[in-house]
């Protein structure tokens, strides 16, 4: 169809990650004629070089964890070690199988895929493999890549990005992660579970910062009981290589040695070179500037995911392409409220979070009007089984609603389902309070912690 020059489709998406696939199938279900480019794989990097994968050699680092800390639960088990090849080919089969499913998902929407790389030639179109595309509306989804500092070159060598660390050969001996982020505390778990001696170094104050403060303190403490090592507070100043791997040299003059470093520092935008610009799109830093309903300044032309300067989570990317496929078929859209978005961090222990921090309502509502509640998982008996530490943090307006929820705790990215629905319902801890829980799990604690925020705690002290 797209060689048709009398085609004109109703959406032109370029980008077929986690949003521009979203909105196309939404776009398709709506009956809009959905043409979606993508120059490697549908999927994106959500699929094929960041969540899915990650969580997979996360979850082979638990079961390493498991095999080598059986004898506490009465089991008798050997930790032979890692077999890199066998973990590659599990993972690989988790990105396959949803793969073909996406494949077919796209094609049985009757979806007009076309395979290569597009640009932006005009306000409704986009030239791909020679040929112009035509479209009403063009949506530009092109996502993010890994971004390094000034003067630090990934080689993906011993200087690796996450796109690296996926496909390593190797478990390394030792490794710096330059970031204490998301990325960051993910595969430092993930290497420490496999083995590997890590140390991060994160300019900020604190691991997870983007975290309330106390779950990124009990993280820092799981992570030293876990024998991980972090250099916090001071920034990074330069890389070189050594006779045996990388040295890291801080911005006070500290120095650090490894077999590789990982910069794991966040993603940038991928708009170089798309026309974007050209076409009159606003820019700010390589990032598509667009409203609360991902409209550009150009009325023809909406933006998505990572390329935007909001969450770069994929299921924001899910709603956003969700939201502008729902607009261009006349129905009626909300915005997406940033702060109800839940926030998962996949290391060991989980991180997980919907809501704003306490520091942010403070600042929003003034301190003498916030209410504060720590719930400790070793109240909770599905935590003791599972001999997982952590917390529960309520941040309440004093008689008023639930505006975040903030847990550390093993399987605590389960939990955080319930806690989104608390504070985008606007929930009350009296009317949480009310609703029982299944006796006993994981999910009972946050019950608990709403009873205690109520004034009627259960198995916690008063």
């Amino acid at each position: 169809m797209a060689n048709d020059a009398s085609t004109v489709f109703d959406l032109v998406i370029l980008g077929g990650g986690s949003g521009g696939y979203a909105a196309a199938l939404r776009g398709a279900q709506l009956g809009l004629d959905v043409a979606l480019i993508e120059k490697d794989k549908v999927g994106g990097t959500c699929l094929h070089r960041g969540c899915i994968p990650t969580k997979a050699l996360l979850h082979a680092g638990e079961i390493a964890d498991q095999a080598r800390e059986s004898e506490q639960f009465g089991v008798k088990a050997t930790f032979e070690g890692i077999d890199v090849p066998a973990v590659h080919k599990y993972k690989d089969e988790v990105i396959t199988g949803l793969y073909k499913g996406l494949q077919g998902l796209i094609a049985s929407r009757k979806v007009t895929y076309i395979e290569g790389e597009g640009r932006l030639s005009s306000p409704t179109s986009v030239d791909v493999n020679g040929q112009r595309v035509q479209g009403r509306h063009v949506l530009l989804a092109t996502g993010s890549v890994p971004k390094s500092l000034p003067g630090l070159e990934i080689d993906g060598n011993r200087i690796i990005s996450s796109d690296h660390a996926l496909v390593l050969d190797r478990v390394p001996q030792s490794a710096i992660v330059l970031g204490g982020g998301v990325i960051g505390v993910e595969f430092a778990s993930a290497w420490k579970s496999f083995g590997t001696d890590i140390t991060i170094i994160e300019g900020l104050k604190h691991l997870a910062p983007l975290e309330d403060e106390n779950s990124s303190k009990l993280l820092e403490r799981a992570f030293r009981k876990r024998g991980i090592k972090f250099n916090l507070g001071t920034f990074f100043s330069k890389a070189e290589y050594t006779q045996n791997g990388v040295k890291v040299t801080l911005a006070d003059g500290k120095e650090f040695e490894a077999e590789v470093l990982l910069v794991a520092v966040g993603r940038g935008p991928v708009s170089a070179g798309l026309g974007y610009e050209e076409q009159g799109v606003a820019m700010d830093r390589g990032y598509v500037l667009v409203d609360e309903y991902m409209r550009t300044n150009v009325p023809t032309i909406s933006a998505v995911g990572d390329l935007v300067p909001t969450l770069q989570l994929a299921h924001v990317g899910f709603a956003e392409g969700i939201l502008v496929a729902e607009r261009l078929a006349g129905l009626k859209t909300v915005p997406i409220d940033y702060d109800g978005v839940p926030r998962v961090t996949y290391c060991h222990p989980e991180v997980a979070s919907v809501g704003i921090t306490e520091a942010k309502a403070k600042e929003i509502y003034g301190a003498d009007k916030v209410v504060a509640l720590k719930y400790n998982l070793a109240g909770n008996g599905k935590s003791k089984i599972l001999k997982t530490a952590g917390e529960i943090k309520l941040v309440q307006v004093k008689d008023g609603a639930v505006v975040g929820v903030h847990m550390v705790g093993d399987r605590m990215g389960e939990q955080v389902g319930e806690a989104q629905l608390i504070y985008n319902w606007e929930a009350l801890p009296a009317e949480v309070a009310q609703l029982i829980h299944a006796h006993p799990t994981q999910n009972e604690a946050l019950g608990e912690a709403h009873l205690a925020l109520a004034g009627k705690p259960l198995h916690s002290h008063d």
